[in-house]
């Protein structure tokens, strides 16, 4: 502790008594005493091993944008080519993954962006795509190229070019987010 003494003319009591101890922030700690690593460099650390990886040895078909992606980790895009010997060969498409601080724990947001949006009867017109591994499947197990072999695989066992039943009422009354749709999965034939 100090004591300041301060003179008659003020007024104030002869001595004034002020704490000087340092405040000390603690770290934050797991429950057995190491250090909490913040999910913000965990999230990114694991998005820049997986873009390492699809970047070295990307599935077949599918390239990263990394123009695009720049120092923004939490955006990508990601090219995917129509399989030879399918309805969507020699046609190619484009993916936005958008990521949060919750990932992998929280599936990415992934639309088809660009003019050439497949015209499949699990995927709206808006680029939305109907895809359980994208919402209540999702686990953190699974990957951006899991989710891209995923949609790759889901554009080749496709039987006819179609769109949706109800592509034009949900075009216009979706949100924005794909992940705020509650979907309603009942064709695994597609």
């Amino acid at each position: 502790m100090l004591k300041i003494f301060k003179s008659k003319k003020d007024k104030l009591p002869k001595s004034e008594i002020i704490t000087c101890e340092p405040q000390v922030t603690k770290e934050p700690r797991t429950k057995c005493g190491k250090p909490l690593v913040l999910d913000n460099t965990r999230w990114e650390r694991r998005l820049h091993k997986e873009l390492m990886s699809l970047i070295k040895e990307p599935p077949p078909g599918v390239t990263v944008d990394t123009d695009s992606i720049g120092q923004n980790l939490s955006e990508w895009k990601i090219n995917i080519a129509g399989f030879e010997g399918t309805l969507y060969e020699g046609e190619n498409f484009q993916l936005l993954f958008k990521f949060n601080n919750k990932y992998p724990f929280d599936s990415p947001e992934v639309t088809f962006i660009g003019n050439n949006i497949p015209v499949h009867p699990h995927v709206y017109s808006n680029g939305h795509i109907c895809l359980s591994i994208l919402t209540e499947d999702w686990s953190p197990a699974l990957s951006v190229q899991s989710v891209c072999l995923s949609i790759a695989s889901m554009l080749s066992s496709c039987r006819e070019k179609k769109r949706p039943p109800d592509n034009t009422l949900y075009v216009k009354t979706c949100n924005k987010n794909p992940k705020k749709t509650k979907w309603w999965y009942h064709d695994d034939s597609v």
